[in-house]
Order: structure tokens, then C-alpha cells, then sequence
């Protein structure tokens, strides 16, 4: 195949899918995805994208109509069925379908499963990128993985029409995360990243930099900074699961970073390292 969708037990092309107009995702947004990459057949760190895919399930009530394992295994199975091996895999579960718009919902009603595969390879990782900044305006659950992506959706688009590659979000000058990464630093040789609190996400790439940084031996900093920090930061970088991790040149046009590009190249070669062993 050359790309598959998947809804509910049936497969077709992604051209060929349909949604019923009932899905609960369609009137409120009421759902939760995860994502992630395959190379040579191999699914990236699948274990820990439907871990934190059932979590963000559970933090609203949505019932999956399947255990971890079986989820594992639709995936692997849908990934075999494809012509390439080197794909973009993108799961979701809308909380079900009803015959009318309801805000309210039934507590045993099952979820709807989705799931789009289509070719796809993770960027460069030593290529340098420019951001900007935009003040976080989105709600304070952050933490839970949902479908709600209209404050990113538009944060992203001003950051292509400047030319830039992610947008860089901060609530009163503390800097959170991007419309679609993660972001951290390096300061005086530590590796300085927000906590996972109820502002960010918990990316599984920023777990593997936490990971790689305890075998490098660089210290690491879980903790709140601020804007002014990361101007004045020897890297700035952002992460997620097709930017494994990515250097910033430039934020809001202001040169930033340079300052420890061997530690960074440390980092992004050991983070590859990792990627290309386990997808090998």
C-alpha cells in the first residue's frame, strides 16, 4: 500500500476513508492522537507512544476498546502492509459517535480508533532552524495529548509565514514549549528543560534527550526558565518524534546559540545512534 488508513476495523487508502458525520471529533474536538515514525518496517519507541496515548485516553474517561498490546500489534501489522518502510504513523481515538450533538456523554460508550500511515522520514537532525516566540494562550492541560490543536494550529502557521520553523510559546516570560515540540537548552554545560507539569507535553523525544544526556554524562535541569534564559543560552533546541532534536540559529530574528556545538553534536549523534539501532 502505498499509504493506509485504518477506522473502527476497516482498511482502505487514506483517499478512500470515511468518517461518520457522528464522530464525537467532528463536533467537539473530543479525542486524543499520538504519533511517531517507522524505519525499515520498525516502529520507533512504540511502547512509549501508546503508553502515553492511553494516558491522555484516561485523563478524559475515553475507553479504549483495546488493551496496549493489541494496539502495539494493529500498528506493526498496518506498517507491514506498506510499500515503504519508512512512514509517518499518526493514532486516534475519538470518544464514539452519537446520533445527535450532545456535549455531554455516556461513561461506557467506546471509543473510535484511527489510524493514518503514509511515507515519511525524520528531518535532518544537524540542520539549524529559526523560531519565533508568541505568548501561550492555550488551556492549562496541556500535559493530555488531545485533538483540540487550534492555539498550534495557528501558532505554526505564523511561524511559516515568518519563515520559521516552530513557534516557541511562554506564559508571562516562563517558557513552556512550541506548537509542536518540545524546547530546551544548554547553559555552562547542563541540559535545562521545562518539568512536566500541566503546561507541556511529556515528549518521548525529550525522555530520549534526558536518556542520552545520562549516558554522555551532561547534567540535566528539570526545571521552569524563562525567556531572557534562553536568548542567553549556549543551544537552544527543540525536539519532537520527526525532530529528534534540532538546533535554533535565530529567535525572533536575534542570533542565539553556537556557543557549545560540540555538546550539541554530541547529543544529536547519540540520539541518532539510538534511532537508527532500533529501527534497525
Amino acid at each position: 500500500m502505498k499509504n493506509l488508513g485504518y477506522y473502527n476495523g476497516t482498511y482502505d487508502e487514506l483517499e478512500n476513508m470515511r468518517i461518520p458525520m457522528g464522530d464525537r471529533v467532528c463536533f467537539f474536538g473530543d479525542g486524543v492522537y499520538d504519533a511517531t515514525y517507522s524505519r525499515n518496517y520498525n516502529i520507533f519507541a512504540v511502547d512509549e507512544h501508546i503508553a502515553r496515548f492511553y494516558n491522555s485516553a484516561q485523563f478524559l474517561q475515553i475507553h479504549l476498546p483495546c488493551t496496549q498490546e493489541e494496539m502495539k500489534a494493529l500498528l506493526c501489522e498496518m506498517v507491514s502492509k506498506m510499500d515503504t518502510g519508512n512512514n509517518f504513523i499518526y493514532f486516534q481515538a475519538s470518544r464514539a459517535c452519537d446520533p445527535v450533538r450532545n456535549h455531554t456523554f455516556s461513561e461506557d460508550s467506546k471509543a473510535n480508533i484511527w489510524i493514518n500511515i503514509y511515507p515519511k522520514e525524520i528531518l535532518d537532525i544537524y540542520k539549524k532552524v529559526s523560531l519565533i516566540t508568541m505568548e501561550d494562550i492555550r488551556f492549562y492541560h496541556c500535559n493530555i495529548k488531545t485533538v483540540n490543536l487550534i492555539p498550534a494550529v495557528m501558532a505554526s502557521q505564523k511561524a511559516k509565514e515568518a519563515g520559521c520553523f516552530e513557534a516557541v510559546f511562554h506564559r508571562n516570560g516562563r517558557v513552556t514549549e512550541c506548537a509542536h515540540s518540545n524546547v530546551h537548552i544548554f547553559k555552562d554545560g547542563c541540559l535545562i528543560t521545562a518539568p512536566t507539569d500541566n503546561l507541556i507535553l511529556p515528549g518521548i523525544a525529550r525522555k530520549h534527550i534526558i536518556k542520552a544526556c545520562g549516558q554522555l554524562g551532561i547534567p540535566v535541569a528539570e526545571r521552569p526558565y524563562t525567556l531572557d534564559e534562553l536568548f542567553d543560552a549556549d543551544e537552544v533546541m527543540v525536539s519532537s518524534a520527526g525532530a529528534l532534536c534540532l538546533a535554533a540559529e535565530k529567535v525572533d530574528g536575534r542570533q542565539v546559540g553556537g556557543k557549545a556545538p560540540d555538546l550539541l553534536k554530541k547529543l544529536q549523534d547519540t540520539l541518532l545512534d539510538e534511532f537508527i539501532s532500533n529501527t534497525d
